[in-house]
């Protein structure tokens, strides 16, 4: 299906730019889109606009159907550029300015829409169903987009401070890509009466992902990637344990952060090596951490030739827990 999809003509193209061959999926928007409009997109927060790689990522059924059923870049563009001047269509040149602002415009304040009723894309699961009070309010759940859209167009001039804000953020240029793979948790610490309701919340930058709830266990299993964009400057990779409450707000277990400049520049000195066999590059010696971070030793290395690196972060700020991570960088050359 995504392949038939990909290959119909307008798919070929950038929806947003009109850089050829585009290999990433805005949902629940159904465009196709080229890897440097894929960085804005991700700045726009996953509550609006969720980057899906054709090649890297795995599906689910809903977000193939999601995409076919929104009819591709042509429909889309119908839509969301029905009132877009002739002369203001982005350019595959353009400035990173220019490329963040004309996506803003188009997909999170919705200037070029022609009836309010396209303000809200396709969801992914709950296609007819009635608005979820707890839903509009949790809106970081893992497909809570539509409340945000549902406003966007009301946005009035008086939010100007809020939009010089995002549009901010909007401006950082992207070298490429980070894969988070959160493996597992061990020995967390107990949140609830007996054990705990684990997720991990990453951050890089102003982006931030987090996992599913795994109910009930003080040692989780997730083994969930999470995608995020690297800007430039490189910050550090955050991440955070948190218990969910239903009641009350969710209760920290811990925190750590990974400097992932080393991955990245190993990843960079690989791109120009002749190296296929596996080969580790580089090993931190966990008893000579003086941060206490790290629980193990953690190796960065070739396997199949892929650069990744092992960490076991111990958490820190909380009586107890590890989690265990695998990191691996995408630069914006591939």
């Amino acid at each position: 299906m995504l392949e038939y999809l990909l290959n119909q003509p307008a798919n070929k193209i950038c929806a947003d730019c009109g850089s050829p061959d585009p290999k990433w999926v805005a949902l629940p928007f159904g465009t196709f889109i080229c890897i440097k409009c894929s960085g804005t997109h991700r700045s726009l927060g996953v509550h609006i606009s969720k980057v899906i790689s054709v090649n890297l990522d795995e599906w689910t059924d809903d977000e193939v159907n999601c995409l076919a059923e929104s009819g591709g870049n042509s429909v889309v563009n119908s839509r969301y550029e029905a009132f877009l001047p002739e002369n203001k269509k982005l350019k595959q040149d353009c400035s990173t300015e220019e490329r963040n602002d004309f996506i803003r415009k188009k997909y999170q304040f919705q200037q070029f829409v022609c009836d309010p009723q396209f303000s809200c894309p396709l969801p992914l699961n709950r296609k007819h169903a009635p608005p979820d009070k707890n839903h509009q309010q949790h809106n970081s759940s893992k497909y809570g987009f539509g409340h945000t859209f549902r406003n966007s167009w009301r946005k009035k001039d008086s939010d100007s401070k809020s939009l010089k804000k995002m549009s901010d953020v909007g401006m950082i240029e992207f070298v490429g890509l980070v894969k988070v793979n959160i493996v597992k948790g061990t020995d967390l610490a107990v949140r609830d009466v007996m054990s705990s309701d684990p997720y991990v919340l990453i951050h890089l930058g102003h982006q931030s992902m987090k996992t599913k709830v795994t109910k009930n266990t003080l040692n989780p299993i997730w083994n969930e990637r999470l995608m995020l964009s690297i800007p430039d400057p490189i910050p550090p990779l955050k991440l955070q344990v948190f218990d969910k409450d239903t009641f009350s707000s969710d209760d920290r277990m811990g925190e750590a952060e990974v400097d992932i400049r080393p991955l990245i520049a190993a990843t960079k000195e690989h791109e120009n090596s002749t190296i296929t066999e596996s080969t580790e590059l580089y090993r931190w010696s966990a008893s000579e951490d003086s941060n206490g971070v790290l629980a193990k030793d953690s190796v960065i290395s070739v396997a199949s030739g892929k650069v990744k690196q092992e960490i076991t972060l111990r958490l820190q700020n909380v009586e107890r827990g590890e989690v265990e991570i695998e990191i691996e960088c995408v630069p914006l050359s591939q």
